[in-house]
């Protein structure tokens, strides 16, 4: 049986001793204004780099905002990596992940660029699918003038970013888009039904909880029939074969880790190549917690070497 990672429990008790409300009882506004303090608390002091600046990328449905991030001054083309945010379709933003893709970007040496998504309740989905395929598509499309070599390009995200990064590989896939050469989902939401083993053990007391999930859920999706969209839930696609290498991080205290590891079974059953981590102590949401849990940084490590591992 694991144990709770020391870490973790630290802050696990930082969030009861704040007397902060939970998430499912704010508005989407206050959820969003209290993720942001809550991530500015526990993320690191963030690593200088070489060069920021914020884009956007033309979608159907308007501008998607952008945030590219290069370290070091070689100009040769590098390999890419398009990142989705957590936060449940619902809160998050280029903000609240800066420090994880400013940590990849100086970790790996690829250009990082993350991807402002628009959220629910006030954009349903598939908005925020739609907007992560056009964000990779232009990404791709226009990946010399960002420095990437379009050959080398991955994508990732942690949580509903990591069930962003599933879709878009599936989408690609599927209507000839750009050519990934890894998937790597960080505790990723993949099934919507929240019916594993995992989901009734951590349902409360782990950080995220049942009712949370049941929020953002509901402020994501325009009613029940969504749940049998493979786009929500990316494990119900029609099959799974021919998708890109994929590294799967799991956390072991985490509600969602059951459904991340059962998609690195169907992945491999596929004849995908699957690299599975847990980290058996954490908690959901640790990779943005790096100022208080130390394996977030192990998990940044995992990331860059899986992207080494594929030559990227």
């Amino acid at each position: 049986m694991a144990t709770l990672d020391r870490s973790a429990a630290m802050v696990l008790d930082m969030i009861r001793l704040s007397g902060a409300p939970a998430t499912n009882t704010l508005t989407p506004e206050q959820a969003r204004t209290a993720y942001r303090a809550a991530r500015a608390a526990l993320s690191p002091e963030p690593p200088p780099l070489t060069d920021i600046r914020d884009l956007a990328a033309p979608g159907r449905n308007g501008a998607i905002p952008l945030r590219r991030y290069r370290d070091g001054a070689n100009p040769a083309p590098r390999a890419g990596m398009v990142y989705y945010h957590g936060g449940g379709w619902v809160i998050g933003d280029l903000d609240t992940h800066d420090v994880v893709c400013r940590q990849i970007a100086q970790r790996t040496g690829a250009i990082v660029v993350a991807v402002d998504y628009r959220m629910g309740p006030e954009h349903k989905f598939p908005a925020a699918v739609e907007d992560a395929i056009d964000a990779t598509a232009w990404i791709a499309a226009n990946a010399a003038d960002l420095g990437i070599d379009p050959h080398r390009l991955a994508i990732a995200g942690d949580s509903a970013g990591g069930n962003l990064a599933a879709v878009v590989a599936i989408d690609a896939r599927d209507n000839h888009g750009p050519a990934l050469a890894l998937q790597a989902l960080i505790y990723p939401s993949i099934a919507m039904s929240m019916t594993s083993p995992s989901q009734v053990e951590f349902a409360e007391g782990y950080g995220l909880t049942h009712e949370t999930m049941i929020y953002f859920r509901t402020h994501y999706l325009r009613g029940p029939d969504d749940m049998q969209d493979w786009r929500a839930a990316p494990i119900r696609a029609a099959h799974h074969e021919n998708l890109p290498p994929a590294l799967i991080i799991t956390a072991g205290f985490d509600p969602l880790r059951d459904e991340g590891e059962d998609y690195a079974t169907t992945l491999v059953k596929s004849g995908v190549p699957v690299t599975l981590r847990r980290f058996p102590g954490q908690i959901h949401g640790f990779i943005t917690m790096g100022r208080v849990i130390p394996e977030a940084t192990e998990a940044i490590n995992e990331i860059a070497n899986a992207m080494a591992a594929r030559g990227l």
